[in-house]
């Protein structure tokens, strides 16, 4: 059973989820007319809060929702997964990150202006929304079955094991191991104990202290992680123009890896980037769903920046001190000690400990935001008198995560994402016209101001 779900975790990772969120994100992209590039300005301004509404229907701002949906999708992800796709696809791996993210930034548009746009009210009367709504409510009840895939799907697929097993794992090999503190199993649970605590206290207070502790960990964890990095790449400035144009370079030759296969970089570099911004899933337009905003456009075009932060600046950023620092041809590391190697070499002495720092934050913060994700889709299958149980569940999956093996566990979940992403992605091409529509009167009424 085990290997059956590792089989079809990477046979559904492969082909059929490149062929749903690439080829159905590049439809996307075009049929807006390329919006993520034409109106960037605009969104920058929206997230600035310049037309920010406090009276509207929803639980949080516009700005916390984008706060929190990076708070999820920049984690582990941007720090292993970057070094996992250097070392599988080399170096080109990354510009095809980059093409995946404009087109997931396309896909992130859509799924969240219909998150508005179709927003349902759970059994408790509050507003909800995300694709499970906006399947019953935009297309109506004989696609529930669809919405009701998504919500199992996400109900077993957004729990934290994963965050608690790498950060346990990551802490133990900085703080614990070098100085002889680490006993094992007995480690193991009092850190699985100890990060469901620290959790339990943010989550049982519903989505608007997740949104406000993220909206906080947010910007310390970019500043963190972008002042640690900007210091090595100073180090190595005269080299970076050169590792620029071997990422180029190496996307349409694929010489650093599996003799010039160019399409194995393109698949390794385009599955990287879904399993780091999550573009398609539909985990995103579940708190976007929550914001206070009638316009859904204005919401789209917020979202739509998260993949631009997570993969074209955190992604890139990790992969450059991974290339100037020269790690990736020199040692046997993968993953996240790959990306320790990078940061000890570039900042003898403190780099593992500002890079534990960031890991602490990444995981941490996406532990938060997933109990939400989960939580939603659990009070939308039994209720919202019911859903407070599977905060319970959840908590102790982390202390679980902890503790326990994961490689089918972390397939099992991975499997999950997958399922989530088929009735995110039918709905999204379906209900596309809608946001077209919605586009074009947005920008008549107020312009690219």
């Amino acid at each position: 059973m085990g290997q059956f779900i590792i089989d079809f975790s990477n046979w559904i990772w492969d082909t059929p989820m490149l062929v749903l969120l690439m080829g159905g994100g590049f439809i996307l992209f075009a049929y807006s007319g390329f919006l993520p590039f034409r109106y960037f300005g605009h969104a920058l301004k929206v997230v600035r809060g310049k037309y920010d509404d406090q009276n509207l229907p929803g639980q949080i701002s516009s700005r916390q929702a984008l706060s929190a949906a990076i708070a999820a999708t920049v984690g582990l992800g941007n720090i292993s997964g970057v070094a996992i796709a250097i070392n599988m696809g080399g170096p080109g791996a990354i510009f095809w990150m980059w093409i995946s993210a404009f087109v997931g930034m396309a896909t992130k548009y859509f799924t969240c202006s219909l998150a508005i746009m179709y927003r349902g009210v759970d059994t408790a009367g509050v507003v909800q929304g995300g694709p499970m709504y906006v399947i019953e409510e935009g297309m109506g009840k004989k696609w529930k079955p669809l919405a009701v895939l998504f919500s199992v799907a996400g109900v077993l697929g957004l729990l934290a094991i994963f965050q608690a097993n790498q950060l346990t794992a990551v802490f133990r090999s900085v703080m614990l191991q070098p100085y002889g503190l680490d006993h094992g199993e007995n480690t193991k649970w009092v850190l699985g104990i100890s990060m469901m605590i620290i959790v339990a206290i943010v989550i049982l207070g519903g989505i608007k202290r997740i949104a406000a502790v993220a909206s906080r960990l947010v910007p310390f964890m970019v500043l963190l992680y972008f002042g640690t990095v900007l210091i090595i790449m100073f180090q190595f400035y005269e080299k970076i123009p050169s590792m620029i144009w071997l990422i180029l370079e190496d996307a349409f030759t694929g010489n650093a890896v599996m003799g010039g296969a160019v399409g194995a970089v393109m698949v390794i570099g385009a599955r990287r980037a879904a399993f780091s911004n999550e573009a398609g899933i539909g985990t995103a337009p579940m708190v976007h769903g929550a914001s206070k905003n009638n316009e859904p456009v204005r919401e789209g075009l917020i979202a739509m920046l998260g993949p631009f932060i997570d993969t074209i600046v955190v992604c890139t950023l990790t992969a450059l001190v991974i290339l100037l620092t020269g790690v990736w041809e020199s040692t046997e590391n993968d993953g996240v000690r790959l990306t320790l190697s990078a940061f000890e070499m570039g900042l003898p002495g403190v780099g593992k400990y500002l890079l534990m720092m960031a890991v602490l934050v990444f995981a941490l913060s996406t532990m938060f935001t997933y109990s939400y994700y989960g939580h939603k889709c659990f009070n939308y299958l039994f209720g919202a008198e019911k859903a407070k149980y599977y905060n319970y569940f959840y908590l102790v999956t982390i202390v679980a995560g902890a503790v326990v093996s994961l490689e089918v566990v972390v397939s099992f979940i991975d499997g999950m994402y997958a399922i989530m992403a088929i009735p995110t992605m039918i709905s999204t091409i379906y209900l596309a016209p809608k946001v077209k529509a919605a586009t074009k009167d947005y920008f008549q009424r107020v312009g690219n101001k």
